[in-house]
């Protein structure tokens, strides 16, 4: 099949790293850029994927550079770093893109691709997302919980020209890839971002893997009220829900390994950079710009506050 794009994922880890894996695998020409013992790993004995759901494992030769050492001209960004670093990927990918290379943010949070649009412009940032469970367990390994990856995006405004952007979903769809072009990239990205914000949120407060969740108890019951809340939200913002998303949430919980956290949990707990503002902070913002109440979160924010120092 020809080759009909130049791909370049920025990200090698949890979903950078198995979207790679799933390009390169499918036959597409894309480069992913890493850094570290994960990137030496990679380059020496490949990128290994251990799948948790089918107890498997494999391990394939993916290309992967670091930003200093790549010299091509992309045509498509894929941008799979968390928010706060976003700041350092700017400076290479102006310099690495050309003109009608697409830039497509896969990052959690609400309000993300309108920054990214703000420090990138001149080039076509569609608005992104990624549905896949998996965190690095070693350098050139990748432990995915469920078998789940899927890719969405699309245009911001009406009045852009997607057809560049149908084009790259097709190319990714025709190579066997779980790829979706949508026409109302903001409700989909508010439907992500109802289970990775509560997940997170209610995970730290109440120390929770995904098996508590899947359980009744104090966990689930304060993971459903923060998608109702974060549903109310997205009602008040003018894109409301088909569809019930607790329901539509609990059963994404219940197919994880129980054993799974979330990034933003690891992150915290251990005192890293994190994206606590824009999966917790940002919901009290907007609370309070649409006011929508947000008892259950304004209560998660302030234990987290107290016990972790953040936010």
């Amino acid at each position: 099949m020809a080759r009909l794009f130049n791909y370049l994922i920025i990200g090698a880890g949890g979903a950078g790293g198995i979207l790679a894996h799933n390009m390169t695998k499918a036959g597409l020409y894309v480069t992913s850029i890493a850094r570290g013992e994960h990137l030496r790993a990679i380059r020496a004995n490949g990128l290994t994927v251990r799948k948790l759901w089918e107890e498997s494992a494999e391990c394939i030769h993916i290309k992967a550079t670091d930003m200093s050492h790549y010299a091509e001209r992309p045509d498509v960004i894929f941008l799979c770093v968390k928010e706060y670093s976003l700041e350092s990927c700017y400076d290479f990918i102006r310099n690495a893109a050309k003109k009608g290379t697409v830039i497509i943010p896969l990052l959690n949070g609400i309000s993300v691709n309108g920054k990214v649009k703000e420090a990138l412009p001149g080039y076509m940032v569609p608005a992104g997302l990624i549905y896949v469970s998996a965190a690095i367990s070693e350098p050139g390994y990748l432990v995915q919980h469920s078998g789940i990856c899927r890719v969405i995006f699309g245009m911001q405004s009406p009045e852009e020209d997607a057809q560049r952007v149908r084009e790259i979903a097709g190319d990714m769809r025709s190579h066997g890839l779980d790829v979706l072009f949508s026409e109302n990239i903001k409700q989909d990205i508010l439907k992500k971002f109802s289970y990775v914000s509560p997940a997170g949120a209610a995970g730290l407060y109440c120390n929770a893997a995904a098996g508590d969740f899947q359980k009744m108890g104090e966990p689930r019951e304060l993971f459903k009220t923060m998608i109702r809340e974060i549903m109310a939200l997205a009602y008040a913002m003018g894109c409301p829900f088909d569809r019930d998303y607790v329901r539509v949430n609990l059963k994404k919980m219940d197919a994880q390994d129980p054993s799974a956290t979330t990034s933003l949990q690891r992150d915290v707990m251990a005192g890293k950079p994190s994206e606590i503002d824009s999966l917790v902070g940002e919901v009290l913002r907007l609370g309070d710009q649409y006011k929508v109440p947000m008892p259950a979160y304004r209560m998660a924010a302030e234990e987290i506050r107290r016990r972790y120092k953040v936010l």
